[in-house]
C-alpha cells in the first residue's frame, strides 16, 4: 500500500503538511549560505539582474505567504478521501517541496546557474501539474497551489536572465 493512500485524519494531515513544508524550507536555509550575508551577498549583489526581478525584500515575505499557501493546499488534499488524482498531487507535493529546498544550494551555494535553472524549470512544470491534479481532488486546494506556479514562472525567468547575463559568474 502506498502511504499517500492511507486516509489520515484532520489532525494527521495538518501535521503532515506543516511539517512537510517545515522540512523544506529548514531545508532550503541550511543547505545554502545566505545572499543576505558574506561573500555570497557580495557575488549576489555584483551581478547583473533583469529591471522585472522583485525587489530583495519581497522574497522573504513571498516565500512565507507560498509555504504557509501551499502547506494549506497539501492539509486539504490529505484530507481527501485516497484516489489516483490524490496520490498523484501528493507525490508532485511532496517533489515541490523537495525542488525548492534544492534550488538555493545550486544557486548560491554551488553558483550553477544552469543546473538552478533547470531545478526551476522543473519546480514550475511540477507545480503546474500539482495544481491540475488538485483541482481533480478538491478545487479550493488547486487555488492555494496557482501562486506558486505564477512565482516560479517569474523566478525562472530570473533565474535565466542572471545565468545569460552574467556567465563568468557561474560554473556551469
Amino acid at each position: 500500500m502506498k502511504a499517500t493512500s492511507i486516509p489520515l485524519s484532520s489532525g494527521q494531515s495538518l501535521a503532515v503538511a506543516l511539517g512537510g513544508t517545515v522540512l523544506a524550507a529548514t531545508l532550503a536555509r541550511t543547505l545554502a549560505p545566505s545572499p543576505k550575508q558574506g561573500a555570497t551577498k557580495t557575488w549576489y549583489d555584483r551581478l547583473d539582474k533583469p529591471a522585472f526581478q522583485p525587489p530583495q525584500k519581497a522574497f522573504g515575505p513571498v516565500w512565507m505567504a507560498l509555504y504557509a499557501s501551499t502547506a494549506v493546499g497539501a492539509w486539504r488534499i490529505l484530507k481527501a478521501p485516497p484516489s489516483p488524482a490524490r496520490s498523484k498531487a501528493l507525490s508532485l507535493w511532496t517533489a515541490q517541496l523537495g525542488l525548492n529546498a534544492v534550488w538555493s544550494k545550486l544557486f548560491f551555494g554551488e553558483r550553477r546557474g544552469k543546473a538552478s535553472l533547470v531545478d526551476s524549470a522543473s519546480s514550475l512544470i511540477d507545480s503546474a501539474a500539482l495544481t491540475y491534479y488538485a483541482a481533480k481532488v478538491d478545487k479550493p486546494a488547486a487555488l492555494m497551489f496557482a501562486p506558486m506556479v505564477g512565482w516560479l514562472a517569474l523566478a525562472t525567468g530570473v533565474n535565466e536572465e542572471v545565468w545569460r547575463r552574467n556567465p563568468r559568474a557561474f560554473r556551469d
